[in-house]
């Protein structure tokens, strides 16, 4: 083999990324070119920056406003369950897993333009808690980075989009956190769990100095609260501070509690609209796993995983542009450069199938 000629760059490794199909590790990487060593990819991934300016950078362009569009907040947690030197892992709790697990949390803000329906990844932050790699910024605190660099005209980070509202998890349904959207003039809908405590009664006697608290779960409804919804107050917010709930029965299963700062809102099913676009958050995390290699990268060190992370981001969004300018899924533009190879070896085998 040749000996390799130049370095590794960022172009390399996100083609690399998009290209392979099933092995997304630094070794497989220099074993499929003769351009450059192991230790260049090593190399590489130690001493690039990727960040989310980098990611907005290049997506900025893709975005279709909409006046209509919603800020998506969620958070991933990338596998790493047999590793125990990887910088940036910790045990945490994952959604896909229904358990805490060892891996690197990711958290994303999306943008969805729903007359098009259409999203796009703008922001990420990866959730590095106290330790020797870590900054201690909570998951909540990245949201809230996001929340100003999304919506405070102010901020030095300020991406101008027009949002009607902003939906998150109801792990972010926090105080701080949707006090903070109601503080820059936004609307969010947002669900809460069933032990959440609020008071429905003050509103009938508001002079009243004490709340009755009561779990969500233990709430009755009555026929116009189940179709319009009804107003309460939230344990630890500003006494007369007041959100609008609503219940919504999603299957036999399952029934959601969502709550909002627009008191004009009054027609669950238009709830219920609103709060379904919040999936697309999550098909961008299933989307990144199984196409990009998100969770594949094996290098140590915390500068590597997050420049493998924000490449892998960086792909993702690039296979997002390219499906949508070919009107295919992103899961057809992968895997139909295995389409070729597999149509170029039935017309010319490389190991030829033969019988005795």
């Amino acid at each position: 083999m040749p000996e390799p000629t130049r370095r590794c760059t960022r172009l390399d490794y996100c083609q690399f990324l998009l290209s392979s199909q099933i092995n997304y590790t630094m070794t497989y990487l220099a074993a499929h070119t003769e351009a450059f060593s192991h230790d260049a990819v090593t190399r590489y991934l130690a001493g690039d920056q990727v960040t989310p300016q980098t990611l907005w950078a290049q997506v900025r362009g893709d975005v279709v406003p909409s006046a209509n569009g919603y800020l998506l907040f969620d958070d991933t947690v990338l596998a790493k369950n047999h590793s125990r030197h990887i910088a940036l892992v910790r045990r945490q709790w994952s959604g896909n897993e229904h358990h805490v697990i060892r891996g690197i949390g990711v958290v994303t803000c999306v943008y969805v333009n729903p007359e098009l329906d259409r999203f796009w990844v703008i922001d990420y932050r990866i959730y590095a808690p106290p330790g020797p790699d870590g900054d201690g910024t909570s998951k909540p605190d990245h949201v809230g980075a996001m929340l100003t660099a999304a919506l405070d005209a102010t901020s030095p980070a300020y991406k101008g989009l027009p949002v009607r509202a902003v939906l998150m998890d109801a792990w972010y349904a926090i105080r701080a956190l949707m006090r903070q959207i109601e503080a820059l003039g936004h609307v969010y809908y947002c669900p809460l769990k069933l032990n959440r405590l609020v008071d429905e009664q003050w509103t009938v006697t508001p002079a009243r100095r004490t709340y009755c608290y009561t779990p969500i779960a233990d709430l009755r409804w009555t026929a116009p609260e189940a179709a319009g919804g009804k107003d309460v107050h939230l344990k630890d917010f500003p006494k007369g501070h007041r959100v609008r709930l609503f219940r919504l029965v999603l299957s036999t299963e399952r029934t959601d509690y969502v709550a909002t700062n627009d008191l004009t809102q009054d027609a669950t099913p238009a709830v219920r609209d609103v709060y379904g676009w919040r999936w697309r958050i999550e098909q961008l995390h299933r989307e990144a796993k199984q196409l990009t290699g998100i969770e594949h990268c094996q290098a140590r060190r915390a500068r590597s995983q997050r420049n493998h992370i924000g490449c892998a981001l960086l792909v993702w969004a690039h296979l997002k542009r390219v499906a949508e300018a070919t009107q295919q899924t992103v899961y057809a533009v992968k895997h139909q450069q295995l389409a070729d190879y597999l149509r170029a070896q039935l017309k010319s085998p490389a190991v030829p199938m033969a019988f005795a």
